[in-house]
């Protein structure tokens, strides 16, 4: 792996550290009434705010996209964050959240696949056993169990797919744009795409209804800083940086990342299984940094 290759494999790495923490932002705003699609919206929203922002300070002419690109933002935006978001909480009021969180991380396979054909990547055994690695991990990890519908299987497959698409426009994307752009128009897009299935007139009954509205947008702004904004320029800028099935198998550290917040934040226990699957997932990264450039 070279100096490049190293970087972006860092950052994907401490960008999955911080989605792990979205459990904890996730809790508290539930525990204030919102659902997990207002909470999806508020968090998109946001974040595009804040992108904007951003790309504004740093680079207005990042605003300038061709006409004829738009379908890919779109692709982004919709397809990929406002699709996953939605069938990733589908999935979960279908089945039990660690059967979701296990279907949503088939999307390194997803990558893999779609890497293969759009993005002529090639197959090399360390990437079969990273990935096997991975997948394994996240099992252990999650702890499968409870009920399972067809519904809740093909939500979860599709979240899988959503998220790991992500990835793969992001590659076309980033031939032609700066990370920041990327992220700024997919935010946006999502966000105002979250508008429709959020249930807007109950969702400002509850944002009224929270009390101090200081402190609630406080919160939310954090939760959009410290689970998008960030974790998303990190994962973008590394995209950028190395191959896109490598990147989705890195990514796979959210889940270990998720149990070690609940485990020191949130006081919950790990079990064996658990520390085993974490284990796992740290393998897989090590397996893909030992991968030597040309197998890329």
């Amino acid at each position: 792996m070279n100096k490049k290759d190293h970087l972006g494999a860092v950052l994907i790495i401490i960008a999955g550290i911080f989605w792990g923490s979205m459990g904890i932002f996730v809790r508290h705003l539930t525990s204030l009434g919102f659902s997990s699609i207002q909470i999806a919206c508020l968090r998109l929203t946001l974040a595009g705010i804040i992108f904007a922002i951003i790309l504004l300070i740093r680079d207005p002419k990042g605003f300038k996209i061709h006409v004829r690109d738009i379908p890919w933002f779109l692709a982004l935006g919709l397809v990929s964050i406002l699709f996953f978001t939605c069938c990733y909480f589908t999935a979960i009021n279908l089945m039990t959240m660690s059967a979701a969180a296990i279907l949503l991380y088939t999307s390194p396979i997803w990558v893999m696949i779609l890497a293969i054909i759009f993005l002529k990547e090639k197959v090399t055994l360390q990437k079969i056993i990273a990935l096997i690695l991975a997948f394994a991990g996240c099992v252990l990890v999650s702890g499968f169990g409870g009920k399972v519908s067809v519904p809740g299987i093909l939500a979860g497959l599709g979240a899988g797919l959503g998220y790991g698409l992500y990835s793969i426009f992001g590659k076309f994307v980033l031939k032609k744009y700066s990370p920041l752009t990327m992220t700024c128009y997919t935010f946006l897009i999502a966000g105002a795409g979250s508008v429709f299935v959020a249930d807007p007139p109950d969702l400002l009954n509850k944002i009224n209804a929270a009390g101090n509205l200081l402190n609630l947008f406080g919160f939310v702004l954090l939760t959009s800083i410290v689970t998008a904004v960030v974790p998303f320029l990190l994962y973008t800028f590394g995209l950028n940086r190395t191959t896109a099935g490598k990147a989705a198998v890195l990514a796979t550290v959210e889940p270990a990342a998720a149990t070690l917040f609940g485990f020191f934040v949130m006081k919950e226990t790990i079990g064996p299984v658990a520390i085993l699957g974490i284990t796992f997932v740290f393998s897989a990264i090590i397996v893909l940094a030992l991968t030597h450039p040309k197998g890329e």
